[in-house]
């Protein structure tokens, strides 16, 4: 039997579990596409398309193995729809530092990560600042204002606007590349009142109505009860402190907060139950009526209009769409739940959102999604017995929380460089108090608002959500109770999801394979090099690994480089902590040094000036530019690199280096600073 035949034997065997591989391969497309360091030209991109189309041919072909010609096909197309996706939304940003007026309407309200309350806006106007060159959307931070504009509202104020920046290391996360995608072209704040130049009127009347439930529930619930309540139900995180949020991470119910495919699986599939019983009840109706497929249709409207109550950011988005999807088979007579009902998910939500590949959301929900559906199968095909029918619920929800925590671990880790230890049982005391009391009492609420009864729902929901905080709270306080990895490698993520997604979806006992890709993952992440020194792109922060921990060059400001830098390493230290590790100073400024060079730490003018006697060989990073014969490394110098790292041997590289030339980074030039730091970091080592 020839090579040929043996695989056509073997894709053979995989018929009717081939479809799940289509979202697979063109989303391997899409991360090909992104992990370019050159944006394609259009002459690569019209090639693609050539490739699409011919390898889209030969696999219609009824030849053996054709149907192999969709591979390359779905490659190249994810390839040519990222490309598509990143140009349709290119957008102005901004180019230099604005201080000045700044008016634009009101599209969201939320938080930063240092819980400040932020406006987003876009039909945005600046003084000084022509309209082709103004940014479509903006974001401001608020210094102390309690009275929030209305979504809609056309408002004015005076604020500090910068670009968005790079990632605050090579390699890590890029927030240019996210705001490009979202048409943010600009961020600061404001320490200046937000003033109304507009009434909202009838523009944004959803967003409105977001806001007022999410105000209602605030006002109506006490604390952060009401804050809980407002992000479960409008998406509105304003009223949640950071305090709170940490709690939840830390207990592994962040998910809880989100609106995603949780809470809109519990609200359908309640909506669903509730009427499909109450149609059951009445014998004219269910012997006369498709019961099944009209309290499906009830649930899919159910679902629709929470997607528009919660601002339809992707998560939600994400969830209607696989909500959807199951419904939509419930109508169309299929079974809802199947790995093929999961593809098609994916593969709605990868055509509209490509960039919403290289997300934690889309790559922890559709882990965990893909994972429940192949365990549950497993446990139906293999006839597995659960127990008498009063423990089955139990079991289920004990098998579905350790299932979806294992399936997620690996992804919440690699982002957000933590694992909660007692994630298992805060899901197992407050998943089904959401799903039996919270959920069903907001739907509750709403059904009572005509007759003026709302209370009654929302009496219970308050308590059910009271139950949730005190859960997270109790759990994220027990010893222990969070372990801190450090970042992964560049090939951890690609090679831990594909063999994941093998042992998944792969039919037959060769879906053992699937575990050789993800136990090399996971060695690479165990034996990776965290950089020995970093260098903040602003001039403000210098971080050395010392035997102790990550040594930084200040104990204050520049707090959120520092807590990722940190977050990174898997080193749960503070920045004070990390501050006092520091161990030589020249003059009072932070001194590090390397074999052939030294650094030092000189930001604003008046330590600036203490270091106008470096060497030849000094390397003075600081966040104000000036003179003498040492190089120099400041905010406009190294918006030509970005980040800078360097390890052991004294190799650098920079942000530039390791993001490439596209059409989000804005690089400038290199200019002669840049040419001689590359020259004297040439065959230099630290110590």
């Amino acid at each position: 039997m020839g090579l040929g035949t043996a695989v056509s034997n073997v894709l053979q065997g995989q018929r009717g579990n081939l479809f799940p591989w289509v979202p697979v391969y063109l989303g391997a497309g899409i991360g090909v596409y992104f992990s370019l360091k050159i944006e394609p030209g259009t002459a690569e991109i019209a090639e693609l398309t050539a490739a699409v189309l011919f390898f889209g041919a030969c696999a219609l072909m009824q030849r053996p193995l054709a149907f192999l010609g969709w591979v390359p096909a779905l490659l190249a197309a994810g390839v040519c729809l990222a490309y598509a996706r990143t140009h349709l939304v290119a957008a102005p940003v901004l180019e230099f530092r604005y201080y000045g007026p700044v008016e634009g309407r009101v599209v969201a309200v939320d938080r930063s990560p240092t819980d400040a309350l932020r406006l987003t806006l876009d039909q945005v106007r600046l003084g000084r600042v022509a309209p082709w060159k103004t940014p479509a959307r903006v974001r401001i931070s608020l210094k102390g204002q309690a009275d929030l504009p209305q979504p809609g509202s056309r408002v004015m104020t005076t604020a500090h606007l910068l670009p968005p920046q790079g990632p605050v290391e090579p390699g890590g996360f890029d927030f240019r590349r996210h705001a490009w995608f979202k048409q943010l072209g600009g961020l600061g704040y404001t320490r200046t009142a937000v003033l109304l130049a507009e009434a909202p009127g009838g523009s944004k009347p959803i967003a409105q109505l977001r806001r007022s439930l999410a105000h209602y529930l605030q006002q109506a619930l006490p604390g952060e009860t009401g804050g809980f309540a407002a992000a479960v139900t409008a998406g509105d995180r304003s009223g949640v402190g950071e305090a709170t949020l940490t709690a939840l991470r830390q207990s592994n119910l962040a998910h809880l907060l989100a609106i995603s495919g949780l809470h809109m699986g519990l609200l359908t599939g309640f909506v669903f139950a509730t009427l499909r019983s109450l149609m059951c009840l009445v014998p004219w109706i269910a012997l006369r009526w498709p019961v099944k497929k009209l309290a499906a249709g009830a649930a899919l409207a159910a679902g629709c209009g929470y997607l528009l109550l919660s601002g339809g950011n992707v998560a939600t988005e994400r969830a209607f769409v696989m909500v959807a999807v199951m419904f939509g088979a419930v109508l169309l007579d299929r079974r809802a739940i199947t790995l093929r009902a999961v593809a098609v998910a994916a593969l709605i939500v990868l055509l509209r959102r490509p960039e919403s590949l290289l997300s934690p959301g889309f790559q922890m929900s559709f882990a965990a999604t893909a994972a429940l559906v192949a365990v549950f199968a497993a446990l139906r095909d293999g006839a597995v017995p659960l127990g008498p029918r009063w423990l089955r619920p139990v079991l289920a929800l004990v098998i579905s929380s350790a299932v979806a925590g294992a399936a997620t671990a690996p992804f919440a880790a690699a982002h957000f460089n933590t694992i909660p230890h007692y994630g298992l049982l805060a899901n197992l005391l407050s998943v089904p108090v959401m799903g039996t009391i919270v959920i069903p009492a907001a739907v509750l609420a709403l059904c009572l608002v005509p007759f003026g009864l709302e209370w009654i729902g929302l009496a219970v929901m308050q308590w059910g959500m009271e139950w949730i905080l005190w859960v997270a709270r109790t759990v994220s306080g027990f010893d222990g109770s969070v372990s801190h990895v450090a970042a992964p490698g560049p090939w951890v993520l690609p090679l831990l999801a594909g063999g994941f997604i093998f042992a998944v979806v792969w039919k037959g006992r060769l879906w053992l394979t699937g575990l050789l890709p993800a136990a090399c993952a996971l060695a690479l992440w165990s034996m990776g090099e965290r950089p020995h020194v970093l260098i903040a792109d602003s001039g403000g922060l210098i971080g050395v690994m010392e035997t102790e921990g990550r040594a930084l060059s200040r104990a204050k400001g520049q707090g959120f480089t520092a807590e990722i830098w940190l977050e990174n390493d898997g080193d749960p230290a503070s920045q004070p902590v990390s501050a006092s590790r520091w161990a030589a100073e020249l003059n009072g400024l932070p001194v590090w040094q390397g074999d052939k060079f030294r650094l030092i730490h000189a930001p604003g003018k008046r330590k600036l000036t203490t270091a106008s006697d470096c060497k030849s060989r000094d390397i003075v990073i600081s966040t104000v530019p000036g003179g003498g014969g040492c190089l120099l490394l400041t905010p406009e110098v190294m918006r030509q690199t970005g980040s800078i790292a360097l390890t052991r041997r004294g190799e650098m590289l920079t942000a530039r280096d390791a993001a490439g030339e596209r059409p989000w980074t804005g690089w400038q030039p290199e200019g002669r600073e840049i040419r001689r730091l590359r020259q004297l970091l040439s065959g230099a080592g630290g110590q």
